[in-house]
């Protein structure tokens, strides 16, 4: 199981990461205002992290634009913000030592391969393809279909790329490491509630991406390393990313990160009962405030309470 927790005289480190790739909206200040609520009732530290590795969407203006929304709202950072896009170096350093391990490879496969090889494998045994738990289906094809020369062939001659990790190899790795099951501790209710195991099963996810040819890391890579660098205990996050932790933990302990007490809170919804995204055009928090919605009415809508 993951390392000892910090008892309540331990330091507390949470953090806030949004992706500057849009306008906050009630779902982003509900989370930012759980880590903020908890760091403050524990007499801990509240940091912010700018998850800007996309850099076809993220932008400096949309940054700026989170600054303002978090200062409306009266949430102060206690830190000047952790950018991704500063930190490539210390993902790459992270791929290769999972390269060193044999653990990653590179796959060549599209969308429309993998959408094509999921498909006839469908038709060919009559059943659904295994799905991630976030609706995909698992990578269909196997790192022993293609020799590691042949691969390293298609990199040097600059085919488009991604880096996956074999999963199988990764779970026997990691069981061959110092830890014992793995898996992480969850709070309940708070993030300092009562704590209660987890195990995880990061097959759930198949071959997943770690990085790609013109995005060097991945947001499951790149969340493990930031949280180490940042001095973590806690990661407060919405329920959504629950079953990701399974990776995350994993991947901790190939990379001899520190395994943080998670607590994933409940999302908030639109009247249509769907989560609240950038994706499903949530009015922003910029939307609100123009419309003459007042800090304290958002902070009186989605005030954390004991079933946070």
């Amino acid at each position: 199981m993951p390392r000892p927790l910090p008892s309540a005289a331990a330091p507390f480190v949470c953090r806030f990461a949004p992706s500057p790739n849009g306008r906050l909206h009630l779902g982003h200040a509900f989370s930012a205002l759980v880590n903020e609520a908890a760091a403050r009732r524990m007499g801990g530290t509240f940091l912010l992290r700018m998850e800007d590795i996309d850099a076809t969407r993220c932008r400096p203006d949309h940054e700026a634009a989170i600054l303002q929304d978090l200062a409306w709202l009266g949430i102060a950072p206690d830190a000047p913000p952790r950018r991704q896009s500063e930190h490539f170096a210390d993902y790459a350093a992270a791929l290769e030592r999972l390269s060193a391990m044999g653990l990653i490879y590179a796959a060549f496969e599209s969308r429309a391969d993998i959408a094509r090889a999921v498909i006839a494998r469908e038709a060919a045994t009559g059943r659904p393809a295994l799905r991630d738990p976030d609706g995909a289906p698992l990578f269909p094809f196997a790192r022993s279909a293609m020799s590691e020369a042949e691969r390293d062939a298609r990199r040097a001659e600059g085919a488009p790329f991604v880096l996956r990790l074999d999963m199988a190899a990764a779970l026997a790795a990691a069981e061959a490491l110092p830890g014992g099951p793995l898996g992480w501790t969850e709070a309940q209710g708070v993030p300092e509630g009562p704590r209660a195991p987890v195990p995880a099963d990061p097959t759930r996810w198949g071959d997943v991406v770690l990085a790609r040819k013109d995005v060097p890391t991945s947001y499951h890579l790149s969340v493990v390393v930031d949280d180490a660098a940042q001095g973590i205990t806690h990661v407060i996050r919405g329920m959504d990313l629950f079953h990701a932790t399974s990776v995350h933990v994993l991947l901790q302990r190939l990379l001899g990160l520190p395994t943080p007490l998670y607590h994933h809170h409940r999302l908030i919804h639109d009247d249509s009962g769907r989560k609240l995204s950038k994706s499903n055009a949530a009015t922003s928090l910029a939307a609100l405030r123009a419309a003459g919605v007042r800090p304290q009415d958002i902070r009186a809508r989605l005030q954390p309470t004991p079933s946070t």
